[in-house]
C-alpha cells in the first residue's frame, strides 16, 4: 500500500500530550483574519500548556472556499499565510495542526500541515473527497495518497480528513502503519440529526482501529451552511473523552496520557448540546449572524406583517444582531386586518426593535392607474395581488438600498416548495434564516422561543412572538377573508407530502399508501415543480434538514416530468400556470 511520507522524528515518545482544540469561526477568503484567529487561539492554548493545537478543515482559506480554490493566486497566498505561522512556532510555544488549499504541480488539494520548530514539518492530503449533496470537492481538489501517521513529538499521530473517516480504508493504513492516536479536522455542515450520524461513524472507525480519536468540527455560518462545532473526542473503549459545545467559539484543553493500552484522555470538557428544535433555531440564529456579519452589513430590514413567519424571522434576527440592529416595518392595504396590524405592532413592542408602518395604497393606486390601458375590461385577480407583494417588497428594497441594511426574506419551505410566494415581490431579500424549515416547524419554533431562546442570544427572555400570531390560521392577506388554505391542503397534511417528495424522493404510490389523497399528492407535486424557477431565484437561507433547496436539491426548470403512479396524469399537469399564488 502506498502511503504519504512521515514527518521527522525528534526523539524518543511522549507519555502525555495536552492537546488544544480550536473550534475558532473562519472566513472563507479572509487570510489575514483567519491568521489573526491562529495567533489568538494559540496564544490561549499557551496559556494552559498545550504542546499542539489543531484547528479545523481549511482553517486558512476557510470552508468550503469552492472555485476560489482554483485561482491561482489565492492557492499562493494560502501557502504564503502557512509559511509565515510557520515560522512563528519556533518561539518554542505550541505547534499546529492546520488546513488549506496546497498546490502542487498544477493541482490542488486539501491538506493539513504541522506547523513545529519554525517550518512546515509534515503535510497531509485529503484522500476521499466527498461529492454529494453540498460537496463538490472532486471539482476542485485532487485526492492524496493513503495518509501513513506523522510523528510529533515521538507519538505516531494519524491525519485522517474529514470525510477520510466516512469509510475505513483510510483509518485502516494508518493503524497498520502504527498510527497510536486519531486527529480529525471537519468541515462538517449542520443538519438536523448529524450529530448521532458523526458519532456513529467515529465509533465505527474506533472499534475497528482500536485508535482514540478527536473529532474537530468547524464552528460558524458560510452562506447557506452553518457548521456547529460540537467537536469530541473517545478513547480507544469508545466513552466519550469531549463533548464541546455547539454553536459556540472554543479554544479547549485535552490532556491525553500513554497507558498501558495506548492513549486515553484523562482531561478535557464535557459540555450538553442543543439538539433537535433547539438545535435548529440556534442554527437559524447563527446563520443569520454570520451571513450579515461576515458580509459587512450594519443590519438588517424586513417586514413584519403579523403573521408567522416574519415573527420568527423577527426573533432570529434580534436574538442573531441585537434588537439596535433591525428595523421592522408593516406595508398595510385595505386587505390588511386590524388583527395584524395589532400583532405586528406587539410583536415589534416585545423584541424592542424599531417598528414603522408604511401604508401602500397610494402606490397601489398608481399602478392601477399606469397598468388601466391595458387591464381594462378584466376582472381583478392573482396579478392584482401579486402586484400588492411586489410594492411592499419594492419598498423594503428601497430602504434597505437607502440605509445598508440586509433585507431579510421570510418565506418557509413549503411556501417556496410549491410556490406559495411573488417572485419579485416577498422573495426580495439577501438572507433568509427560515428557508428550509416547513410551516409547521414554524410554528414549533415560534413557541419554543417564547419559553427558551440559545446561549448568547442578544434578544430578550420570554414570549416575543405574540400567542394570536401562532394560533390563528395563516394568511397572506391579498384578497378580502383570504387564507392560505383556500388554496393549499392543511399544512399538517402539506409538509408530510413535501417531506416525502422532497427529503426521500419518494413516489406518489408510496405516499397514497400511507394514507395520502391520490389527487392532493399529484397537486403537491406538479407545484413543487412548476415553482423551480421560483426557487432558482430566491435568497440563499440557512441549512437545517438533510436536504435542502438549492445546493442539495438541483432539480431543472425545464422539467416535463411527472410520476403518473397508478391513476392517469391530471390533465394539463404539464402545462405551465400563470398564477404565482396559490396554484402556480
Amino acid at each position: 500500500m502506498t502511503t504519504q511520507p512521515q514527518g521527522p522524528e525528534p526523539g524518543g515518545p511522549a507519555n502525555r500530550l495536552v492537546i488544544g482544540l480550536a473550534q475558532v469561526n473562519c472566513t472563507v477568503g479572509d487570510i489575514a483574519g483567519n491568521l489573526a484567529r491562529i495567533r489568538a487561539a494559540r496564544a490561549e492554548a499557551a496559556g494552559f500548556g498545550a504542546d499542539l493545537l489543531m484547528f479545523s478543515e481549511l482553517f486558512i482559506s476557510g470552508y468550503p472556499p469552492e472555485d476560489l480554490v482554483l485561482k491561482p493566486a489565492f492557492q499562493e497566498a494560502c501557502r504564503a499565510a502557512c509559511e509565515e505561522i510557520a515560522a512563528e512556532t519556533a518561539d518554542g510555544g505550541p505547534a499546529i495542526l492546520v488546513g488549506l488549499p496546497w498546490g502542487k504541480d498544477k493541482d490542488c488539494y486539501n491538506a493539513y500541515a504541522l506547523l513545529a520548530n519554525g517550518r512546515i514539518e509534515a503535510m497531509r492530503f485529503k484522500v476521499d473527497l466527498p461529492n454529494y449533496g453540498v460537496f463538490d470537492e472532486k471539482r476542485v481538489f485532487k485526492p492524496g495518497l493513503m495518509p501513513g501517521p506523522i510523528v510529533f513529538k515521538g507519538v505516531r499521530i494519524g491525519i485522517p480528513i474529514c470525510e477520510d473517516i466516512w469509510g475505513p480504508d483510510p483509518v485502516e493504513c494508518i493503524a497498520e502503519t502504527g498510527g497510536e492516536i486519531l486527529l480529525v479536522p471537519n468541515g462538517s455542515p449542520y443538519w438536523r440529526g448529524k450529530t448521532d450520524e458523526r458519532l456513529s461513524i467515529a465509533a465505527a472507525r474506533v472499534v475497528e482501529s482500536g485508535l482514540p480519536l478527536v473529532y474537530l468540527n468547524q464552528f460558524g455560518g458560510q452562506d447557506e451552511l452553518v457548521f456547529d462545532g460540537a467537536s469530541f473526542a473517545l478513547n480507544a473503549d469508545c466513552s466519550l473523552a469531549v463533548q464541546l459545545p455547539a454553536f459556540a467559539s472554543m479554544v479547549a484543553k485535552t490532556v491525553w496520557e500513554r497507558g498501558a493500552n495506548g492513549f486515553v484522555c484523562v482531561e478535557g470538557p464535557k459540555f450538553k448540546i442543543a439538539e433537535d428544535d433547539e438545535a435548529d433555531y440556534a442554527a437559524c440564529v447563527l446563520g443569520l449572524r454570520d451571513y450579515v456579519e461576515k458580509n459587512g452589513f450594519p443590519g438588517v430590514v424586513m417586514g413584519l406583517s403579523g403573521g408567522i413567519d416574519s415573527a420568527l424571522c423577527a426573533a432570529i434576527a434580534v436574538d442573531a444582531l441585537g434588537a439596535s440592529r433591525v428595523h421592522c416595518l408593516m406595508l398595510p392595504y385595505r386587505y390588511t386586518s386590524s388583527e395584524s396590524l395589532a400583532d405586528a405592532e406587539a410583536c415589534a413592542r416585545a423584541l424592542g426593535v424599531r417598528y414603522d408602518i408604511l401604508p401602500i395604497a397610494p402606490a397601489m393606486e398608481g399602478f392601477e392607474k399606469i397598468l388601466d390601458p391595458i387591464f381594462k375590461g378584466t376582472s381583478p385577480g392573482v396579478t392584482e395581488e401579486n402586484i400588492q407583494s411586489r410594492i411592499r417588497g419594492t419598498a423594503l428594497m428601497s430602504v434597505s438600498n437607502k440605509f445598508g441594511s440586509m433585507l431579510v426574506t421570510t418565506g418557509n419551505k413549503s411556501e417556496m416548495s410549491v410556490g406559495y410566494a411573488t417572485i419579485y415581490g416577498d422573495m426580495n431579500g439577501g438572507f433568509n434564516p427560515i428557508k428550509d424549515l416547513y410551516k409547521m416547524e414554524v410554528f414549533r419554533l415560534a413557541a419554543l422561543r417564547n419559553r427558551w431562546k440559545p446561549e448568547g442570544a442578544q434578544g430578550p427572555d420570554g414570549e416575543v412572538i405574540p400567542r394570536n400570531i401562532i394560533v390563528k390560521p395563516p394568511s397572506a392577506e391579498l384578497r378580502e377573508n383570504q387564507k392560505d388554505q383556500d388554496s393549499l391542503p392543511p399544512y399538517e397534511l402539506l409538509d408530510a407530502i413535501l417531506e416525502g417528495l422532497v427529503e426521500k424522493e419518494m413516489r406518489v404510490s408510496e405516499l397514497v399508501a400511507l394514507g395520502h389523497d391520490v389527487e392532493t399528492v399529484k397537486k403537491v407535486e406538479r407545484l413543487l415543480y412548476l415553482a423551480e424557477y421560483k426557487r432558482r431565484q430566491s435568497a440563499p437561507g440557512v441549512k437545517v434538514t438533510k436536504k435542502n433547496f438549492g445546493r442539495d436539491r438541483r432539480y431543472p426548470i425545464v422539467n416535463r416530468f411527472r410520476d403518473s403512479g397508478s391513476v392517469a396524469p391530471t390533465a394539463g399537469a404539464g402545462a405551465p400556470v400563470g398564477q404565482e399564488r396559490g396554484e402556480g
